[in-house]
This record gives structure tokens, C-alpha cells and sequence, in this order.
């Protein structure tokens, strides 16, 4: 059955692309610099965004990345972070990644990830000891799902040199379950994605897998007279394959890397998302590479992948050659019912904004959008679109910071500390607001993962960032609110439990929207699983439609919703609660 995102029509691209150029928007938004005024500011003094002190947040957790003259690769690229539910009270708790002891780091002090408990007051209490997910390697991100349908979120966490699965035991612990479950996946991970790649119901597991990596296979990357040494491009690093767990629904999984035609693809990955690119009602993957083409891993059903990155206009720049992928995400950012992709690069590469032109093609617009010019100089890493006015357009969060601390003093006009980035949708094309949103749009930061979540359910959905080697800063939303909102909490019960791949529409007086629900996305990073669906000023949703995935494809339909609040919606269930 074909399963389509519907909404504006087949001349929704072009008519978008000839607003920008009426508009000017193109050229206004050239160059590094975040001079684009913003149409519509808040009705109050307030910034968009604020940043919540460590003092008042009671976060107090920092990432260290153990920088060594010696210049290991994975020490520059970390680390990710998760908004989550643990113990099902309702509000977002957050995760953070942090580094540990592997073959080239040992601490001087005992390092360890951070679990911390929402108080439901805007401050949040370590409970990372409590819990027991310290985590046991040199951490990189963190996947969050359900892969055992118990109705607690579990957590994949990526590392170097072995990953781990944490299971939830629903008394506000886990338990390392990563032998047992088969999915160590020995290497070194980075991010990963729980979704429903064969449709029975039960959520698999992809986790990208960067280069063959090791103390013994350090290579030199610097100035040999000095002998001073420099992070390494990863081009002189092997590739690997990624690897795809197919969970069995006994607690364990099987590794299908071979079988599902995924090896056949060696890997330099960072980010991946799971998103139905082709409407056939299967989970396609979208993997970045640095140095080496995009995957984008189309799903043949019976458990095979085809890879078509290069066919379909994402694997490689205009002029055929590879970038350096990092962050990445999915949506259908115009409303014209195919799922886009967003992919961040390193500087003098440009950031690429791929539009689905139907037909698993893909144009990259990120030049006529203005957002190519304006990332041209930066390197980017977690990202995500998101609504976040709550006006019903999908606007676009950038987290900025270049991989290599020595690059001011080696190029020029390139900065190792770089700006947050947000570009509003207005509906006609993408208006750069960063500079007006607050001042943390302002402030260098070494920018790595970034997680959405709204952490005080005012329906102004908040943002996470980890940076590197520093502290992570957690923003909140003052705008969202502002405007009319239903959030959406969606329960599969045929379909997985994580509702992967639902597509809601809803229409509002004269607005129609929809979203799809993707997998993964962004950068070593979770988000909120809840889904935010902005009314702007209208006062009443008239109805709400869901497409649950497969197995199910089952649509229902919700007249008697609220507005301003979250609800649960369960698959099957005539009723929200």
C-alpha cells in the first residue's frame, strides 16, 4: 500500500524556489555572517531561546575528551545526548555521553556518562550511580527505544572500542544486557537507530560504524619538523561496515549486516536517519560518510537494502565528490508529501538541503535557500527540523563547531568555535533568525550533539547541545507557547511501540499539516519522542489523522482532541488520554 505524506502538490518546490528568489532571500542570506531580520519577533522581550545555567538547572556534568598531544581521532568528536522518559512520570530526563578508558585514554580521574532525573520544576537531579549507566568505554551517542515492547525506554550507547545495551527495568534501573542481546558491535560506533526495517512490529537496530580505528594504527598527521601533531583527516583511515541488528523478540538479536546487503558498503559514518523516502511503507536508512559517499539504503522488503546513494543525488556534491557528512535528518520540510534530507558538512564544503523530487531522486536546494552560502565556512554536527514557533511550518536547527582545535591557527576564516544556527520556515522559503532568537546565537561553542525535548511541557520544545571538552547547554524555548499547540504521544501496539514511520496530518481552519515520524536523526543523539503540532493563533483542530506503520497500517481518525496539552494516543484505541 502506498503511504504518502500529502500536502501542498507537485508544484509546491517550484513555487517555494521562485518565492525565494522574489523575496531575496537567497542573496540575502550569503556569506557567514547571520544578518537576516527576523518578520515576526516575539510579542515580549524575551529571547526565542535561553540559556538555563548549570546553577539552576542543577546540571553540573562535563565532558572530557582526554586531548592528548598524540591527537586520537575520537577524541574531537564527541559526544551525544538524549531528552527521554525513563521512569514514565511524563517529563524529559536527559542523557549525556561522556569519554572513558579504551586502549589510547586512560583518566586521571573516573569518568562517566550522566543520567539525570526531571524534577518537574526546571532543575534536574543526577541519578546516574542509582540508575547504573555509567557507561564503560570511550563514549560516543546514545539511541533510545523500546526494543522489547515493556513500555520502558532503553538505551543503546555507542562506543570505543564496544557498545552497550542498558535495559530498562522499570524501577528506575537498568541492567547491561549487551552480550546477552548479541550487539557489542566491536569497533568504533557512532551513531545509531532503533526502527522497524521488516515490518513485524518489533524495533531493529542500525549502528553506523566509523574507521578501522586503533592505538596500534595511529597515523601521523601534523608538522614532522616540529613534530607537533594535528587531528587527522579521516581519508587516510580504512572504511567499515555498518552493522543491522534484527531483533528476534526474545531479548536477543541477530547481526543481518551481510544478509541485508549493508556490509557490502564499507563506511566512514557519523549520523544516520530512518525515514520512508519512496512512500512504500518501508524504513529506508540515510547514512553521512566523511570522505567517502552517502549511503542512502533504499528498503527492497525480504530483509535487503539497496544501495542508491549515488543515483539518487545524495552520495556525492555537484562536482562528484564526497563530503564529509556528519549531521543529518529527515522531513518533508515543504508539505508536498516526500520526506527531504538535510546533511551537514565540514567548512568550504557547505551544508546540503536534498529535496525529494519523487522517484528516490533528490535536487540539492541548500544554494537557492540560502542556507549553503551561510554555512559555507562552519562544520556542522547535531540538527534537526523542528516547529519551533508552533506556527505549523518545520523550521532548522544547525549546532556548529569544527572538528580540529588548531584549525584557526591553519586556515583562514575558519574557527574551531563556532554558533548555534537557526533558519525559520516561513512557508515560502527558509529566513536565517539566529542572530535575533538570543544571545546564545552569538556565543562560539565547540558544538557536537543535539537533542529536542520539551522539558517543562509548556509545548515550547527545548533544546539540548553537548559540546566538546566543556559543558553542555540546555535552552529553553520561550517562544513555542506562544502560539496554539497539541503534543502527541503515540503508542504502537500491532505496529512497534516507538510508532517509527507514523505519519499524522491535522487540519485546523485553514491549516492542513502533517509530520512523519523518523528514526534517529541528527547527531549521536535522541530526542523527545512526542511530536509538537504547532496552530499558530487557531483555537481548535478539527480533526487528526495517523497512519501507523506496518504491520498495521491502520488509520484513525480523532475528532474531540484539546489544545495546549500533551496526549497519548494508543493504536487501536478509539480514545485519547
Amino acid at each position: 500500500m502506498e503511504r504518502r505524506c500529502d500536502g501542498w502538490g507537485s508544484a509546491s518546490r517550484r513555487h517555494f524556489l521562485e518565492m525565494l528568489a522574489l523575496t531575496g532571500l537567497g542573496s540575502a542570506l550569503s556569506g557567514v555572517g547571520l544578518s537576516a531580520a527576523w518578520a515576526f519577533p516575539p510579542p515580549d522581550s524575551s529571547p526565542a531561546f535561553e540559556e538555563v545555567p548549570a546553577p539552576a538547572s542543577g546540571i553540573s556534568w562535563v565532558h572530557v575528551n582526554g586531548r592528548s598531544p598524540m591527537a586520537h581521532l575520537p577524541e574531537t568528536v564527541g559526544a551525544g545526548c538524549a531528552f527521554l522518559d525513563y521512569d514514565n512520570d511524563g517529563w524529559m530526563d536527559i542523557y549525556l555521553v561522556n569519554s572513558g578508558p579504551c586502549d589510547f585514554y586512560e583518566p586521571a580521574h573516573p569518568l562517566r556518562n550522566a543520567l539525570y532525573h526531571n524534577n518537574r520544576d526546571g532543575t534536574f537531579t543526577d541519578v546516574t550511580q542509582k540508575a547504573g549507566v555509567p557507561g564503560s568505554a570511550y563514549g560516543m551517542g546514545v539511541a533510545v527505544g523500546d526494543y522489547d515492547g515493556d513500555g520502558f525506554s532503553d538505551l543503546y550507547v555507542t562506543q570505543y572500542p564496544r557498545s552497550l545495551l542498558y535495559h530498562n527495568n522499570g524501577d528506575g534501573t537498568f541492567t547491561d544486557v549487551t552480550t546477552k542481546a548479541g550487539v557489542a558491535a566491536p569497533g568504533w560506533a557512532t551513531s545509531a537507530v532503533w526502527f522497524d526495517y521488516d515490518n513485524d512490529g518489533r524495533l531493529d537496530l542500525f549502528v553506523c560504524h566509523f574507521v578501522d580505528y586503533s592505538k596500534t594504527k595511529l597515523k601521523f598527521c601534523g608538522d614532522r619538523l616540529t613534530g607537533e601533531r594535528f587531528y587527522c583527516i579521516p581519508s587516510i583511515y580504512d572504511p567499515m561496515p555498518c552493522w543491522l541488528f534484527r531483533n528476534n523478540g526474545d531479548g536477543t538479536f541477530t547481526d543481518v549486516s551481510k544478509e541485508s546487503g549493508i556490509s557490502q558498503s564499507p563506511a566512514k559514518a557519523w549520523g544516520v536517519v530512518a525515514a520512508d523516502i519512496n512512500n512504500d511503507g518501508r524504513m529506508d536508512l540515510y547514512v553521512t560518510n566523511d570522505t567517502v559517499p552517502n549511503f542512502l539504503f533504499a528498503n527492497r522488503g525480504k530483509g535487503r537494502f539497496e544501495e542508491i546513494g549515488l543515483l539518487s543525488g545524495v552520495g556525492v556534491n555537484a562536482f562528484g565528490k564526497p563530503r564529509s557528512g556528519m549531521g543529518v535528518d529527515a522531513a518533508d520540510y515543504d508539505q508536498d508529501g516526500r520526506i527531504d534530507l538535510f546533511e551537514a558538512n565540514v567548512d568550504h564544503e557547505m551544508y546540503s538541503l536534498y529535496h525529494n523530487d519523487g522517484n528516490e531522486s533528490f535536487s540539492d536546494v541548500a544554494n537557492p535557500t540560502g542556507i549553503g552560502p551561510t554555512t559555507r565556512m562552519m562544520s556542522g554536527w547535531g540538527l534537526r527540523f523542528f516547529d519551533y514557533d508552533n506556527d505549523g511550518d518545520l523550521d532548522l536547527l544547525l549546532c556548529n563547531g569544527h572538528p580540529d582545535d588548531a584549525v584557526d591557527k591553519r586556515v583562514e576564516g575558519v574557527r574551531f568555535l563556532e554558533p548555534l544556527l537557526l533558519f525559520r520556515n516561513t512557508g515560502k522559503g527558509f529566513q536565517n533568525v539566529s542572530r535575533q532568537s538570543g544571545p546564545i546565537f552569538s556565543k562560539p561553542l565547540s558544538g557536537r550533539g543535539l537533542a529536542l525535548g520539551d522539558f517543562d511541557n509548556d509545548g515550547s520544545v527545548d533544546v539540548l547541545v553537548t559540546q566538546n571538552n566543556a559543558e553542555p547547554i540546555l535552552l529553553r524555548n520561550n517562544l513555542g507557547h506562544q502560539n496554539h499547540w497539541l503534543g502527541v504521544r503515540l503508542v504502537g501496539t500491532k505496529a512497534n511501540i516507538g510508532a517509527i514511520g507514523a505519519k499524522i496530518t491535522y487540519q485546523s481552519g485553514d491549516l492542513k499539516r502533517h509530520q512523519c515520524k523518523v528514526g534517529g536523526g541528527s547527531y549521536l543523539s535522541s530526542h523527545d519522542p512526542r511530536m509538537v503540532l504547532g496552530l499558530a493563533n487557531r483555537t481548535k483542530i478539527d480533526w487528526l489523522e495517523i497512519q501507523w506503520p506496518q504491520p498495521s497500517g491502520k488509520i484513525e481518525r480523532f475528532t474531540d482532541l484539546p489544545i495546549d496539552r500533551y496526549v497519548t494516543i494508543v493504536e487501536g484505541q478509539s480514545k485519547w488520554k
